[in-house]
């Protein structure tokens, strides 16, 4: 799959839904708890979705956080939950951590 910024995707075995913030210009398999995510906003029920997510990915998706890896210039936004991990080429995203606020002093 070739993402592009402001796509939504959705996962097929949970209820995930992510929309993409950064990608790089190029194919990446964005999946979410073993299974690669679809286009779409995850709103109708499909036969695909009533599945559970792979062994050793069952970590979850948290509403509002980004995911994201600097290495490969990709950064999601979680906009509904699910139980799944969210994965790049098979590898899990961790959560973007905050940036430091500068001092006041």
């Amino acid at each position: 799959m070739r993402p592009r910024v402001g796509q939504m995707l959705a996962s097929t075995v949970d209820t995930t839904v992510v929309i993409v913030v950064r990608c790089p210009d190029g194919e990446l398999e964005i999946g979410c708890g073993g299974a690669a995510m679809v286009e779409g906003t995850g709103n109708a029920p499909t036969a695909a979705a009533t599945g559970s997510p792979g062994p050793g990915l069952p970590g979850g998706s948290l509403l509002g956080k980004r995911y994201a890896d600097d290495d490969r210039g990709v950064e999601l936004l979680c906009t509904k939950a699910g139980p799944g991990t969210l994965t790049v080429d098979g590898v899990p995203l961790p959560v973007k951590s905050a940036k430091p606020l500068p001092a006041s002093d």
